[in-house]
């Protein structure tokens, strides 16, 4: 069933993200406004694996919103008309010093569709090379490659936390692109 939209207002907005109050009708139900946070650009990550280490790139990173540390795949913003796939391999160098090779579309999925309009696009990049040091010295305490069985461990006890890494991280072993 299709809810039917008659308006939106904004509450709040900033380069970063916009809030508005959309007024809604659900079929056979009462109008209602229904917070929406919406995102001017979508986001890319990438699991970089190497087959012969059979070790994942990661980041340690410490996220100041929910204080929590995490092990987190590559990943960032899309520029203005960037495509996914180079944004991702963007991403993974300047965050990591690696470029990351043959990257392929893993999956597109949007990560809150009940309130948050942001689309992730995942890829999966068999191999990098080392290019030098990050780029973007703030995203991370250190960069990883880290042993596959530790990174299946991190998944279930809380080192891999944050959405975008779990998602693909888990795709990637569910389908068998990576493991």
């Amino acid at each position: 069933m299709r809810w039917e939209v008659h308006g939106e207002r904004w509450l709040y907005e900033s380069e970063w993200m916009s809030l508005s109050l959309v007024d809604v009708e659900p079929p056979g139900a009462e109008r209602f406004e229904h917070h929406v946070l919406r995102f001017p650009r979508a986001a890319a990550g990438t699991v970089v694996w190497d087959t012969r280490s059979r070790c994942v790139l990661l980041l340690w990173r410490h996220r100041f919103i929910t204080d929590r540390w995490g092990w987190e795949v590559p990943a960032g913003g899309l520029d203005e008309g960037e495509a996914p796939v180079d944004g991702a391999a963007r991403e993974v160098l300047e965050e990591s010093g690696w470029r990351p090779l043959g990257l392929e579309p893993l999956a597109s999925y949007n990560p809150m569709p009940g309130g948050v309009d942001q689309t992730f696009h995942l890829f999966l990049a068999v191999g990098a090379e080392h290019v030098g040091e990050p780029t973007d010295p703030t995203e991370a305490e250190r960069v990883e490659w880290v042993p596959i069985d530790v990174v299946c461990e991190a998944l279930t006890d809380g080192r891999v936390v944050e959405g975008m890494s779990v998602t693909s991280l888990a795709l990637a072993l569910a389908t068998g692109r990576i493991g």
